[in-house]
């Protein structure tokens, strides 16, 4: 079976996405394992606690969302830019994207501190016992802080997004993997009060999170301090590279499909989970672990896509359309091989996993029936990140941006209505709009790519 499906691929290619797209994986699984142990240590106090951090989990990706199209486009821009061999060009697109980055993420973080308690009360938090009040306002405070630090995590994920593109995958993979366990070593000792240190509960998980994305913001800049690298700021001190009109119209043009795509993705993301809000707050934190366990398989298909758009992005770079075409076949052919293994991870793991969060025999059924969904999710999910990555990293970011809404924003919000409202099927009917938005996405992306149109675009 692996012979036939590696079958026509070139080794040397093969290798070197192998050698891509390892680090990348890394660096994505611990992001999402970290918010995973946050849910596992805080559950600790309770599954109020669960619900509270599942509460912001969307609002906080809807404020991350400029940011997140501003990364893909620094990354697609840089690789093509290496491939094109215009190191001072490349350079220019960063320094005008983290200008950008800094100026907006001080302007965004203000908002969201000053707006936290509407923001949560919007994304399905009530108040009418004490154990709601309590969640609510658990979920306000882990909010402001976790918004208050952003820049931080905004100006990471920049440079990194810039590493990516020039090849740089392990220097990201490495401040990742740091900022992840300074996070878990920090909640460990903050949200207990573990070795003399104050219990300081949800406010102790959020500040874990921030000290993590400072230090791996610290280690980032750090990585572009030198003069040999491809992004450096020596050489853009050295050349007097300032921010230009030009790489931002390039930044826009390829961002903005991205930018409307995650706001709506997020409108959907947020009106499931207010869906999942509205079935009471042991589904809510049943529902937040099994969104926290999806996250685990994205970051798979996350890091082989972002191991496509930088080999992509360098070969349209080179002039080399059936060398980009060879490396998303090979990241797909990976995608395949990692989803099957998560599946019978998670059919035979599913109770396990569930009872290291809760005590409660009720939310461990919630949470199996949940994961008896997300068996299905995982076979369109790899390849469905993994194709719109090769996509993005060609510059046809407004397709990816329509297939995002109608699946997400759409498809996702109606069958989730339907399934966990009209029909009655509870938070189980609300897994059904994540599987069809899954499958809508899986079903979009595929014939774009097989299409081939996308080895044309010009960025």
């Amino acid at each position: 079976m692996l012979k036939k499906l590696f079958e026509g691929y070139n080794k040397e290619n093969f290798k070197v996405a192998i050698g891509m797209a390892w680090p990348a994986i890394v660096e994505s699984f611990f992001v999402a394992f970290a918010g995973l142990v946050d849910s596992f240590m805080v559950s600790r106090l309770g599954s109020y606690a669960v619900a509270a951090v599942g509460l912001t989990t969307q609002p906080k990706f809807m404020g991350l969302a400029m940011f997140f199209a501003v990364n893909v486009s620094i990354s697609a821009l840089v690789a093509r830019r290496y491939g094109e061999k215009q190191r001072k060009d490349a350079n220019s697109v960063f320094v005008t994207a983290m200008v950008f980055v800094v100026i907006a993420a001080v302007v965004l973080s203000i908002i969201f501190v000053f707006a936290a308690d509407p923001i949560i009360t919007l994304c399905g938090s009530t108040q009418e016992n004490a154990e709601e009040i309590a969640t609510h306002e658990a979920a306000v405070l882990y909010f402001r802080i976790i918004m208050g630090g952003m820049i931080f995590n905004c100006i990471q994920m920049a440079v990194n997004s810039a590493q990516r593109g020039a090849g740089n995958t392990k220097i990201t993979m490495r401040t990742n993997v740091t900022s992840n366990l300074v996070n878990i070593i920090l909640n460990y000792l903050l949200i207990e009060g573990h070795l003399g240190f104050p219990a300081w509960g949800i406010k102790g998980a959020a500040l874990a999170t921030v000290a993590g994305t400072v230090v791996s913001s610290v280690m980032s800049i750090m990585s572009v301090c030198k003069k040999d690298t491809f992004i450096s700021i020596p050489f853009i001190i050295s050349d007097k590279i300032k921010a230009s009109w030009a790489a931002f119209k390039s930044l826009v043009r390829i961002g903005y499909g991205i930018f409307f795509e995650q706001i709506l993705m997020r409108i959907g993301f947020m009106a499931t989970a207010v869906m999942a809000a509205k079935k009471g707050m042991d589904a809510m934190a049943a529902h937040q672990v099994g969104m926290n366990l999806m996250g685990l398989t994205f970051s798979f298909g996350d890091g082989l896509q972002a191991a496509a758009v930088a080999l992509i992005g360098r070969s349209l770079g080179e002039g080399k359309p059936d060398l980009a075409k060879n490396y998303g076949k090979t990241c797909k052919a990976l995608g395949m091989m990692i989803a099957s293994v998560l599946i019978v991870v998670y059919f035979f793991g599913a109770r396990t996993l569930m009872s290291m969060f809760f005590e409660e025999e009720h939310i461990i059924e919630i949470g199996v029936s949940i994961m008896r969904v997300i068996l299905f999710v995982v076979l369109f999910q790899i390849i469905q990140v993994i194709y719109m990555g090769c996509l993005r990293g060609a510059g046809d970011t407004l397709y990816t941006a329509m297939a995002a809404t109608i699946s997400v924003t759409v498809i996702r919000t109606l069958v989730s209505y339907v399934g966990g409202f009209v029909l009655d099927f509870g938070i189980i009917g609300i897994w059904f709009g994540v599987l069809a938005d899954q499958l809508s996405r899986f079903t979009f992306a595929s014939i774009r790519y097989r299409m081939g149109k996308w080895v044309k675009i010009k960025i």
